[in-house]
């Protein structure tokens, strides 16, 4: 069996946020590769079926790409630019996500479905990776 040229460094729920880690990766000479983005770009539905728009970087160019991408801050930042603490553990590694929670929601994600667009009624949450707490 061939061995691979290339080794995955992330995946994305967008091809926005893998075109900001690529132009950050490529600024310090790294080639980057994408994979999946058409699709995912076609219809974003399909971005958790896929897992994600993929980065793959050369294997040569792996250690050099992690060390570029552990430099970048991985807290999420509130309108005064300071960082958002859990509630309930004061923890800092905060996910931003959306929910269907109540009827509107999900019958607005259903007609938005039945059209192929992306949904325009959904709620975002934020969700404690320590310890799974959601909070608005």
């Amino acid at each position: 069996m061939e061995e691979s040229i290339f080794t995955l460094i992330g995946r994305y729920q967008y091809t926005s946020e893998a075109l900001i880690y690529k132009g950050k990766l490529e600024s310090e000479g790294i080639n980057v590769f994408i994979r999946d983005n058409a699709v995912i770009d076609a219809n974003p539905l399909y971005s958790n079926a896929m897992g994600g728009v993929k980065l793959y970087v050369k294997n040569e160019d792996l250690r050099n790409a992690q060390e570029v991408l552990s430099q970048i801050s991985k807290v999420s930042l509130d309108d005064n630019n300071q960082p958002i603490k859990c509630p309930n553990c004061e923890a800092e590694q905060i996910a931003m996500f959306t929910s269907i929670r109540d009827l509107k929601s999900l019958i607005s994600f259903m007609f938005s479905t039945l059209l192929l667009r992306i949904p325009f009624r959904t709620k975002h949450k934020y969700k404690c990776e320590k310890c799974k707490f959601e909070f608005k």
